[in-house]
């Protein structure tokens, strides 16, 4: 509790958060937007470090009225819940007077249903957070700052409870929020990647997954603690080296998870941009790597182990990485390194039917790993063909070609022992199961282990999963995980079944984004199939409460948003090379953009009237080439294509296991205009 001395230091403080970065921590973040436009009024990033409640709500959460900078706590008000009005993250101060002695409660929540003098769960025990009391010894007045290892990493609503013996009345005023999140940035709102379309939805939830992944860079001293606290909560775990790193969730387990990285990265990539604190967290999971050449589930200070897909997804995660920073220096420095943790996973492959056996079993909370999981195979052959490429880099064409040859026989030997040919899809793992995963299924198409016809097979089969509110998944049963949701809407992308992805993207994420009790600004890392917010709440989740509601691995739709409809992808180092191809679907117009060391690249398309006809530009860093595949106008086999003003027919054409136009334009400026040709 600060002395009233202080109330003029706080305001000078307050005023200091507006366009600072976390505390002591060193600006290195863009100052302005890469692409400013009309889009930038779907961004949920505060204009200001120093955030303020926009609304108190009634005694029964019906209605509101508009926070006014103060609230009256009373014997006839004993509680007030403020209203940020979307998810926020950080530390509260609070100005406080008193005609008596009073306690005053206080309390943290994501969602509406949890309100109330208790904070959501968040500390990973079995124990409830609770709440925190400031004590007023008698009549006065004075300022209060919550401790820094109280910080709240994630929340929409503020509760403020009370309780006197002598009646007091207590004023409690200026209600600040310093946010804790994305620290090395002072412009919370420059975001490098954009995106725009036709559809208002669609708009939202990609602008809600780059705002979930902002939640979810934190200051690298603001981790869970270990051991977890008991009725209460603590985040003053060191989470590694640097300044600023990527967890799994604002709330919690505020961890480095590389699973969750898996959707993670590339949302980050192609939409707020920046990769310090991706590269700290894959940094650390190398720095404790085992004797033995394993990689931990979780980094410091959890250090979980024991889950070879995790392991796994550490090393594609590098790949990633690599890919959009052309950070080679990162690559060297860990290349020992990531070649025992190959050999070291590699080494579980069975000789004789040529499928990885799991030894470690842990995963994304999926029932049954173990054994020759579908799953876990399909993430080895990722794990293989990138580290190919990686070896290219270092290079090491003989690794490469060896780690090429083991993905070869790999892919041989899943589609062998773990695709079911009668019902189109792949079984869980080499046995007569009639388990068929929304993971392996969505995962084999998404890395291209899969023919045309499998494509089609996997993705009409998929949709047999869904209800009115997502893909409920199989190995999860009862529960709808947007991460593995985030897998599938691109494999239905790369089967050419775009309304299909922009269906499920509209079902899911904007159920949730549109639920009244859910925070209206970030994804939700799970819910089950009836439309509660208790994931897993029969596996491992003690209250319905802890669910999460501000986690990266849900944010699959803003790179696939960016990937597919957009139709702009980095396919080399920066993006020295690129492709565009995108997919219409339902929508009229869409276009974005995303920036790299290299500088800006940007793409727009827009259908003409009749559909008989569409316009589009690129604009990307001279000195870069990009394979482009036109979408073909219905019905037609050949095109009128007009590029920069010269005109010529193209006849469709195949390119990997899509039909369209093909071409191949370099860095620049294009105009491009495809036109029916009359039959």
């Amino acid at each position: 509790m600060r002395s009233t001395g202080l109330l003029a230091a706080y305001s000078l403080v307050s005023g200091g958060w507006a366009a600072s970065c976390w505390r002591e921590t060193t600006c290195t973040g863009p100052l302005e937007p890469a692409f400013p436009g009309d889009w930038d009024a779907y961004n949920y990033a505060p204009e200001s470090r120093s955030v303020k409640p926009k609304t108190v709500l009634s005694s029964d959460l019906l209605s509101s009225t508009t926070y006014d900078g103060s609230v009256i706590l009373s014997a006839d008000t004993p509680q007030v819940v403020l209203d940020f009005a979307q998810e926020v993250g950080g530390i509260i101060t609070f100005n406080y007077a008193s005609n008596s002695a009073a306690a005053i409660g206080l309390a943290w929540t994501e969602a509406k249903n949890w309100i109330g003098s208790d904070s959501d769960y968040s500390n990973g025990g079995s124990t409830p957070d609770g709440h925190l009391t400031l004590n007023i010894t008698g009549p006065g007045s004075g300022s209060y700052e919550v401790p820094l290892e109280k910080l709240r990493g994630g929340f929409r609503y503020f509760t403020i409870s009370y309780s006197s013996s002598a009646g007091a009345i207590v004023n409690v005023s200026d209600v600040v929020l310093e946010i804790g999140f994305q620290p090395t940035w002072s412009n919370l709102r420059a975001y490098q990647g954009y995106f725009h379309s036709s559809d208002d939805m669609l708009n939202k939830i990609w602008y809600a997954g780059a705002y979930t992944l902002q939640t979810n860079t934190v200051p690298i001293n603001t981790g869970r603690a270990i051991p977890m606290v008991k009725n209460s909560w603590a985040n003053n775990g060191t989470l590694g080296n640097g300044s600023t790193i990527i967890v799994d969730g604002a709330k919690r387990d505020r961890a480095v998870w590389p699973g969750d990285m898996g959707i993670a990265v590339p949302s980050t990539f192609y939409s707020v941009g920046g990769l310090d604190s991706v590269a700290n967290a894959l940094q650390v999971m190398y720095d404790y790597q085992n004797k033995d050449g394993s990689l931990p589930e979780a980094g410091p200070p959890l250090l979980q182990q024991g889950s070879d897909t995790y392991h796994m997804w550490t090393l594609i995660g590098t790949y990633n990485y690599v890919m959009y920073e052309n950070d080679t220096n990162f690559l060297t420095l860990n290349w020992v390194r990531h070649q025992k943790a190959i050999e070291y996973i590699y080494g579980k492959v069975d000789e004789t039917s040529g499928l990885l056996v799991v030894t470690g079993t842990r995963d994304w909370a999926r029932l049954g790993q173990g054994f020759n999981n579908s799953e876990a195979n399909v993430i080895l052959f990722r794990t293989l063909t990138t580290s190919s490429y990686l070896a290219i880099l270092m290079g090491d064409n003989a690794l490469s070609a060896t780690y090429q040859d083991r993905a070869t026989a790999l892919s041989v030997a899943i589609n062998t022992h773990l695709w079911d040919s009668s019902y189109g899809a792949f079984r869980d793992n080499a046995t007569n199961t009639t388990l068929y995963p929304q993971d392996a299924n969505s995962l084999a198409v998404l890395f291209n282990l899969t023919s045309v016809e499998q494509d089609q097979s996997i993705s009409a089969r998929l949709v047999e999963n869904w209800n009115a509110i997502g893909a409920v998944s199989p190995e999860l049963p009862g529960q709808i995980s947007p991460f593995i949701s985030s897998f599938e809407i691109q494999s239905h992308f790369l089967a050419g079944n775009a309304t299909r992805a922009l269906d499920l993207i509209r079902r899911s994420w904007g159920w949730y984004l549109n639920h009244p009790n859910g925070t209206e600004s970030t994804v939700i890392e799970g819910y089950l199939e009836n439309g509660s917010f208790a994931y897993r709440f029969d596996r491992g989740y003690s209250d319905p409460s802890y669910t999460s509601h501000a986690h990266g691995w849900s944010s699959g739709p803003t790179s696939a948003l960016t990937n597919y409809v957009v139709g702009l992808t980095v396919t080399g180092p920066a993006g020295q090379t690129w492709s565009f191809a995108p997919q219409f679907g339902d929508i009229q117009s869409a276009e974005g953009g995303f920036t790299t060391s290299l500088g800006k690249f940007r793409a727009a398309w827009a259908i003409g009237d009749a559909r008989k006809s569409y316009g589009v530009n690129i604009t990307t860093p001279e000195g870069t080439v990009g394979s482009v595949l036109l979408p073909r106008l219905v019905g037609s086999e050949k095109a009128k294509i007009t590029i920069n003003g010269k005109a010529e027919v193209y006849t469709t054409s195949m390119v990997g296991k899509l039909p369209g136009f093909a071409t191949t334009i370099r860095g620049g400026a294009h105009s491009v205009l495809v036109q029916e040709i009359p039959i």
